[in-house]
């Protein structure tokens, strides 16, 4: 299968001078690319001078994760595509096991490999872990991470079993599957953005998948850091506007209300571990829901999964 294994990159030059060796020696018969979203360090300048193999593509601006890999991606032929973030170190034989398992069954759009912490290798990363799942409340996490607790990793989830969503750290989707559903939405910028595309391809009866058979270690947090205010906007606008896209009616109706007071909640609970800037990030997420509350509307398909959530109240489950 013809695989094109694609970087973004955004002033990530130390991350490319430590993890991109590392991609090349073990993705043989897979073409490196990278996306440079306009970095104002010297990224593009070490890879024309330290890795003349690698093929550059330049947007123009900062599109940020989602509209980066939209443009980007336009330019490179592949069949498979392989999203990799510039903070992830691979291993050996990590492309085989999962190339096999798209050539099991064609319905599958979109796989993910085990993703370990890089900094304490045998635990679970935040960012995708064993593979994405969701709540009933349209809360996402992952088998081996709920909320921020962690798993450490005793071969507990090596198996290859279909999940809900993929992480956007390495991401393997085929590349008629992506542009079906015309990429990511490019309003998230960045964060959920490969939850709503995942969702939205499970809405046409696509299947996402995860293989505990390959594996990578990710840094996390290389370009916003996990306490970052607009980490917490991002995540609570998108997901709103992710349910409001996804979940079918009468359902969306009741959950929306119910998650806006939810964050109301949330917010305060921010607000007194974090300080004031979180606070106000929860109060600007609604106000962004709000704003594309309208355009949000016209991209709903015209059918949405009834069965979509693989746990019941999770938040109470954890929290209370």
């Amino acid at each position: 299968m013809n695989l094109a294994i694609v970087i973004l990159n955004w002033n990530g030059k130390n991350w490319l001078e430590k993890f991109l060796p590392n991609a090349i020696s073990h993705s043989e018969n897979a073409e490196i690319h990278v996306i440079d979203n306009a970095s104002t360090d010297d990224s593009i300048h070490f890879l024309q001078l330290n890795f003349p193999e690698v093929k550059i593509v330049q947007n123009l601006k900062n599109h940020g994760f989602a509209g980066g890999y939209n443009e980007g991606l336009k330019k490179i032929d592949a069949e498979i595509y392989c999203l990799l973030n510039s903070d992830v170190e691979v291993t050996e034989n990590w492309l085989k096991p999962v190339l096999n398992l798209f050539q099991t069954d064609e319905n599958i759009a979109a796989i993910q490999p085990k993703i370990l912490d890089y900094n304490r290798k045998d635990y679970f990363e935040f960012a995708g872990a064993g593979g994405g799942l969701i709540d009933n409340l349209g809360y996402p996490y992952c088998r081996g991470r709920v909320f921020e607790n962690l798993e450490k990793d005793n071969g507990q989830y090596n198996d290859e079993t279909e999940i809900f969503w993929a992480s956007g750290c390495c991401f393997f989707i085929r590349s008629k599957d992506f542009w079906k559903q015309n990429g990511f939405d490019e309003r998230f910028f960045a964060h959920q953005e490969e939850i709503d595309l995942c969702w939205r391809l499970k809405n046409t009866g696509k299947k996402i998948f995860y293989t505990g058979k390959s594996t990578v270690y990710h840094v996390g947090g290389g370009t916003l850091n996990k306490q970052s205010p607009q980490k917490t906007y991002l995540n609570i606008r998108n997901n709103l506007s992710m349910m409001l896209k996804n979940l079918p009616f009468p359902k969306l109706i009741w959950l929306l209300f119910f998650r806006l007071c939810l964050d109301g909640i949330a917010g305060i609970y921010f607000g007194l571990k974090f300080g004031f800037p979180h606070l106000w990030a929860v109060v600007r997420a609604h106000f962004g829901f709000y704003a594309q509350f309208l355009g949000t509307l016209k991209l709903r398909q015209k059918k949405q999964i009834n069965s979509y959530y693989q746990s019941k109240w999770l938040i109470f489950k954890h929290f209370l």
